[in-house]
């Protein structure tokens, strides 16, 4: 793979910036803030992508970093770059509300779809980590000699133990360890006594509520207690109703001065022989015979009086102008009577003529007056109930009819009054029966509460059981993290050793092959004992690394990363080495050696950064062609 060109849009200083590079060896020369590490970021974020950090690291990330200080939205670019033959372009706008990334195959003209696997294929196999790490080559940062030795060493050592330069063993080691412990705080170990407990309690609390005495019957009783107080109030209603009808009714019989049917029927009786004893006494009255006899009687007892005086006058010896009292005396005698007792006979015939008279005339005035009497009570009696004083047998059977009628009211209103008692009787039991409901509503309301409390505190239970499943799943998966951090520590150190041997040795022959190229032969390999103790070998002796210069000991960096791009490859096709001011402490011959080395060693593309022209003058000495960039 190669690169061809790129063009900026918008990176940093950059606008509307484009750059070309050629095959071989390519010097981009710039001096300091000219640009070059804004280039050399744009490369590869155009490789890799560009993503913004969150939060706080937001602030320091690379996206901020490198925003375009002119037009923010043009803020991408393209590159371009051949791969087996085949030319691509990439376009990317790293804007965060327009992110893309877009790859055209210019060979085959059509567009391309940027998956995962088809941009590793693009790239290699490359992350962007193993980019870092090999083909894009830096100087060891460490400023002091004992400081580069020790990140020359951290480098050896991961290489060796591991074969990827962006994982430090060491480091690795320690954060397993820090890792097993924060996994060791966060193991509940009260949880599983703590579950059991509860489980426990919800087995208690679950036999407490499934009870009889917990059965939620309230609905049913107050629907029974809604139709008790229904039917109760349409008793009520109907009595009050009827009671009602009975006042009416006793009302009408009180205004008719009757109690009872006892009463009426007395009443009807007293009223029927009043009216027999008026129409007998009526007729008795109007007998004319009656008065007739009355005036005989009168008329014999005048008459018999007449008869009387005269017979005494005679017994007394005395006569009459018209009658002698001889002639009287002989009438007599011819009969056989005294004149005596004639006039007493006649005298008691008066007088029992005169009673007689005298008796039958006060009769017939009693008679009368009773007649009055009891025809004033009848007119009264009619009066009162007809409406009409009038006496006549008809007034009569009206009035019976009339009578009849509060016979039926006082009937009507025993049997009303016998269905009031009867209702009283039922409002009484349906009062019972609501009381008694309200009482069960009560004591289930009180026992429903009691139930949600203990459903409340059953959920509460629950809740906590699955917290506490969480927590001991938690458990369980932490103490697999332990036992895998515990595995990968023996792993790792039991490994160690295999794979220094192996990787490990391969890593340090090809390293060691580079290195007397590099060195110009000065040194022709290098070695690193188990104490990861690195020698450069001489014909003479091992020299320890910590006793070479500072120019060595990055010779010795560069030569362990031209190794490990060489082992990435694989024997595939050649990746570009991008040098980023990797030869800032080396000294001119040492430049010149590595420079005229690296354009024989190496046959792929070559892009070197620097902030000297002596790279681009040592290479125009030496007759090795190059392309200049200038920024």
């Amino acid at each position: 793979m190669r690169l061809l060109d790129l063009h900026i849009d918008g990176f940093g200083k950059f606008h509307d910036r484009s750059v070309r590079f050629e095959d071989g060896l390519n010097i981009v020369y710039g001096k300091n803030e000219a640009g070059k590490s804004t280039l050399h970021t744009f490369i590869r974020c155009m490789l890799f992508g560009l993503e913004r950090g969150r939060g706080r690291a937001s602030k320091s990330d690379l996206y901020s970093r490198f925003e375009p200080w002119q037009n923010k939205a043009a803020y991408g670019g393209q590159l371009r770059l051949e791969k087996d033959g085949i030319r691509y372009r990439i376009e990317r706008n790293f804007q965060k509300d327009q992110k893309s990334l877009t790859v055209i195959n210019e060979t085959a003209g059509k567009e391309m779809d940027p998956t995962k696997a088809f941009m590793d294929s693009l790239l290699c196999g490359l992350t962007e980590t193993t980019y870092n790490n090999t083909i894009s080559i830096g100087q060891l940062k460490s400023a002091t000699d004992g400081g580069m030795v020790a990140e020359l060493r951290n480098y050896i050592a991961n290489m060796n133990t591991t074969g990827n330069m962006a994982l430090n063993i060491t480091k690795a080691v320690t954060y397993l360890k820090t890792r097993r412990r924060e996994f060791e705080r966060q193991l509940v170990p009260e949880a599983a006594k703590n579950y059991t407990t509860l489980l426990g309690e919800i087995r208690n609390v679950e036999k407490e509520i499934s009870a009889p005495e917990y059965e939620n019957q309230l609905q049913a009783y107050q629907s029974m207690r809604t139709q008790v107080k229904s039917l109760l109030s349409e008793k009520q209603e109907e009595r009050e109703a009827l009671l009602q009808k009975i006042a009416k009714g006793r009302q009408a019989l009180a205004g008719a001065q009757f109690t009872d049917e006892a009463s009426i029927s007395a009443y009807q009786n007293e009223a029927k022989q009043t009216y027999g004893q008026y129409q007998l006494t009526k007729s008795s009255s109007e007998q004319t015979s009656r008065t007739v006899f009355a005036m005989l009687s009168l008329s014999f007892a005048v008459i018999a009086g007449i008869g009387t005086a005269l017979l005494a006058l005679i017994a007394s010896g005395q006569s009459l102008p018209l009658i002698t009292l001889e002639a009287a005396n002989q009438a007599l005698a011819a009969i056989g009577i005294s004149a005596g007792f004639l006039a007493v006979t006649a005298g008691a015939l008066t007088l029992i003529f005169l009673i007689t008279g005298i008796a039958l005339l006060l009769k017939q005035k009693s008679l009368k007056k009773e007649a009055a009497m009891i025809s004033k009570i009848l007119q009264e009696i009619f009066s009162r109930h007809l409406g009409d004083a009038s006496i006549s047998p008809e007034a009569m059977t009206a009035f019976d009819a009339r009578m009849n009628e509060f016979l039926r009211l006082s009937k009507v209103l025993e049997r009303s009054e016998t269905t009031v008692m009867e209702q009283a009787a039922e409002i009484s039991s349906l009062q019972e029966k609501e009381t008694t409901c309200e009482d069960v509503i009560s004591r289930q309301q009180r026992t429903q509460w009691e139930l949600e409390k203990k459903l409340e505190h059953l959920t509460h239970c629950k809740d906590q059981v699955e917290a506490l499943k969480h927590t001991l799943e938690e458990n369980e998966r932490v103490r697999e993290e332990i036992t895998a951090i515990d595995l990968a520590l023996d792993t790792m150190t039991e490994l160690s050793a295999s794979i220094r041997d192996s990787f490990g040795l391969y890593l340090n022959k090809t390293a060691s092959d580079l290195i007397d190229g590099i060195t110009g032969g000065i040194y022709d390999s290098m070695s690193v004992d188990e104490n990861l103790n690195v020698f450069m070998n001489t014909r003479t002796k091992l020299v320890p690394v910590e006793q070479v210069s500072s120019g060595t000991m990055d010779q010795v960096y560069l030569a362990l990363r031209l190794a490990a791009a060489k082992l990435i490859q694989n024997g595939g096709e050649q990746l570009p080495l991008i040098f980023d001011d990797s030869f800032v402490l080396y000294d001119d011959e040492r430049l010149r050696t590595a420079l005229k080395w690296l354009s024989k060693a190496y046959d792929g593309q070559v892009i070197i950064f620097t902030c000297h022209q002596r790279e681009a003058q040592m290479l125009t000495a030496n007759q090795v062609g190059y392309h200049l960039v200038t920024m």
